[in-house]
């Protein structure tokens, strides 16, 4: 399901560079934002680059890729 919302012009063109560097689309790089920043909210007591890390391997876990033996 997809919904539209207005966010600001600078947020999205923030999005815009970050999806570029880290590969993403621009929806997808602010759902991550909002996942990191929920889960700093939930678990104060973690540094922020180890949520980062945490959930950009769980995304990294769910993706299929093929093993290639030559």
């Amino acid at each position: 399901m997809s919904i539209s919302i207005h966010i600001t012009d600078d947020l999205y063109q923030q999005a815009k560079v970050q999806s570029k560097a880290e590969l993403r689309t621009i929806p997808s790089q602010i759902e991550f934002w909002t996942r990191v920043g929920r889960a700093a909210l939930d678990n104060p007591d973690l540094p922020i680059e180890f949520i980062r890390d945490t959930l950009v391997a769980l995304d990294e876990e769910n993706s299929a890729f093929e093993f290639v033996i030559n």
